[in-house]
């Protein structure tokens, strides 16, 4: 039988469980980031609430406040500059008071260009200069820009009457410089004028574009003295930045301090006076070229100059207030007219240079005697020529005075102011050996030729004492390819001219009144100045860097000092001496040295040899307290021109009056 098997039914596995699903937003993660999230903002939220909460509660006054002074304007409350006055107390320069129309920049509308054209016809001021103006405050358009100074009453009244029509536009006032004397002295006082961009690089933050600041002598020197602190002020403006109050003035200015020069009024105009005689007298004596000179007055003891005078001239009131190229050009102030003019704005007692001629002859006395050449009361012959026995040309060196032939000693040869004899002591300098090098050269740099006398007003000029080396440099083959070889060699002409002071040498009228001022004091060389003081408003006296003492010359003897003392007295009192037509009769005792000097000059329309006047000396001639040192440009004889010019002065100091008589026998 068959068996039957019962299958078993399979049994399935069963199935896996399914994993749970998590929402996103209950990730770990998630939360952890969300959380850190949250406290972040809530931490930046708190912080923002307390910040809101300290400017309204804890600041609120102070912010309050600070909106308010928005609705001011700062003001600048200028200062005045300080006085310059003469020794005596006699103001040179000072202040008027004057009017300002001024432009806002920031307050301007965007359409600008009809209110300012309006402006521009009112105040007659070009647009396009005001325009440049406010184009220069780019960078500062809070401060205001000067369109004209010294505007009339009629003016301010009108735009007071129409400030609705000209938005930011102003009036306010100035100090403007005022000169009482005119053109006196004006290159030693300068002027003052606006800061220029280099000038307020220069300077640094003690300046501002809108600053005035000197420009030229004292003015210029003395500046950080002469210039006031401004003060401050405010005014309520209205939403559109109207004027709605007067102004308040917050801090006062503080004035400048007062310049006290050692210039004497008196004296500088009897300066001014005898240029013009003397420039009178040399054109009355033919020289048609003489328009120009200086004098320079010092106190031989200490450098003070009391009288430094210089023709041409110029006022320098036409600087004060708006300058305009027409006014410049009428007084010869631009570089088209100033030739034609003469240069008025060179001071020509420190800036012009000159041969001295025989003024120099000084200095090649004392040096001459120095290195014993010449023994001062032996005899040399004045002759009308000279030919130097070291000269292959055989060149003959003519005296002023052609018709001389006699013997001199060194005081006679200094009166009559004898080239021959002058002549001789150049050549024995010529023929030193050359390990002694060139005295007299150096000895003309001990008494402060070819450098600049450290003067307080400049600029001024070093002049030039030539030299073997000089020559070498100044005639090389680049410059001189043609006589370069023959140029540069130092010959015996050299020293001859320079031992009358000739040829390449050139000096300063302050240099030679220097010169002359050692001469009278024995032996000190003086520092020239025209500073006295610095003095506050309450008159109290400034600190100022101590001026440099005079210093003996080194090694220069007494002796040849009275040497040379006396041939100046014997050029004034002896009758052969060239300046005793001058001073001869002069009440009170001068002593001194006329000079006429050779030198190429470029007029128009002529170019040539033209003599320059020169006297220069001091007094009295026992206790000397004045020198006096003039030159007339072009002025022929310096007894004819320059010697009656310096008498002017000296009558001024002494209070005399003189009666001159002019002679043609000088150099």
């Amino acid at each position: 039988m068959a068996s039957t098997t019962t299958e078993r039914p399979a049994v399935e596995p069963a199935p896996e469980a399914e994993p749970e699903l998590v929402a996103p937003w209950r990730s770990p993660r998630l939360l952890t980031r969300v959380g850190l999230l949250t406290a972040i903002l809530l931490v930046i939220f708190a912080a923002l609430f307390l910040r809101l909460w300290a400017l309204q509660v804890l600041s609120g006054t102070k912010y309050v406040d600070q909106a308010r002074a928005n609705s001011f304007r700062a003001v600048p409350v200028l200062a005045p500059r300080g006085q310059i006055i003469d020794r005596n107390g006699h103001v040179l320069v000072g202040n008027r008071q004057a009017t300002t129309v001024q432009v806002w920049p920031s307050d301007l509308p965007k359409s600008r260009y009809g209110e300012l054209k309006r402006l521009s016809e009112l105040t007659q001021v070009p647009l396009r200069e005001i325009v440049r103006g406010i184009a220069r405050r780019r960078s500062d358009p809070l401060t205001p820009v000067t369109v004209r100074t010294d505007v009339s009453e009629g003016l301010v009244a009108y735009l007071s009457e129409h400030e609705a029509e000209f938005p930011g536009v102003t009036t306010g006032r100035t100090y403007l410089r005022r000169y009482p004397y005119g053109t006196l002295a004006s290159q030693v006082l300068g002027y003052v004028g606006a800061i220029t961009r280099s000038q307020l690089a220069s300077l640094g933050h003690r300046y501002g574009l809108q600053d005035q600041i000197g420009q030229a002598g004292v003015e210029s020197a003395y500046d950080s003295y002469l210039r006031g602190t401004d003060g401050t002020a405010k005014r309520s403006l209205d939403a559109l930045g109207r004027p709605r109050s007067a102004l308040q003035v917050t801090a006062l200015p503080k004035p400048g301090a007062a310049v006290r020069l050692t210039l004497s009024l008196p004296l500088q105009e009897a300066a001014e006076r005898g240029l013009d005689e003397g420039i009178r007298l040399a054109r009355a004596d033919g020289q048609w070229a003489a328009a120009g000179g200086a004098i320079v007055a010092l106190d031989p003891n200490d450098g003070s100059i009391l009288a430094m005078a210089s023709s041409p001239t110029y006022p320098p009131a036409v600087y004060s207030g708006r300058v305009t190229q027409r006014a410049l050009a009428a007084h010869g102030l631009t570089a088209k007219t100033a030739a034609a003019a003469n240069y008025p704005s060179l001071d020509r007692a420190t800036m012009a240079l000159y041969p001295p001629g025989s003024t120099f002859k000084p200095v090649t006395a004392l040096a001459a005697m120095q290195e014993h050449l010449v023994s001062p009361y032996s005899y040399l012959p004045c002759t009308g020529t000279y030919v130097s026995p070291d000269d292959k040309s055989h060149h003959p060196f003519h005296n002023w005075d052609p018709n001389v032939n006699q013997q001199m000693d060194m005081p006679t040869a200094l009166a009559y102011s004898c080239d021959t004899y002058f002549y001789q002591l150049g050549n024995a300098f010529f023929e030193l050996p050359k390990d002694r090098k060139q005295p007299l050269q150096d000895w003309a740099r001990l008494f402060g030729f070819g450098a600049k006398t450290g003067v307080d007003v400049g600029p001024e000029e070093a002049g030039l004492v030539p030299t073997i080396g000089w020559r070498k440099r100044e005639f090389s083959q680049r410059r001189d390819p043609c006589c370069w070889q023959v140029d540069q060699l130092w010959k015996p002409g050299n020293s001859i001219q320079l031992a009358i002071g000739q040829g390449d040498l050139l000096v300063t009228p302050l240099q030679m009144a220097r010169l002359y001022a050692l001469i009278a004091n024995g032996g000190d060389l003086v520092t020239p100045h025209v500073l006295m003081d610095v003095e506050n408003p309450n008159h109290t006296v400034v600190p100022t860097p101590a001026l440099p003492s005079p210093k003996p010359v080194s090694g220069l003897d007494p002796a040849a000092i009275q040497v040379v003392r006396q041939g100046l007295w014997e050029a004034t009192h002896l009758t052969f001496g060239t300046s005793y037509p001058v001073f001869g009769q002069f009440p009170v005792s001068i002593a001194g040295k006329t000079g006429t000097a050779e030198k190429l000059v470029q007029l128009p329309g002529f170019t040539g040899i033209k003599d320059q006047a020169w006297w220069c000396g001091y007094g009295p001639t026992d206790k000397p307290t004045l020198v006096v040192c003039a030159v007339i440009e072009n002025g022929g004889h310096g007894g004819v021109a320059a010697a009656p010019a310096a008498a002017e002065v000296f009558a001024s100091y002494f209070h005399v009056k003189i009666q001159q008589t002019i002679s043609k026998h000088s150099d």
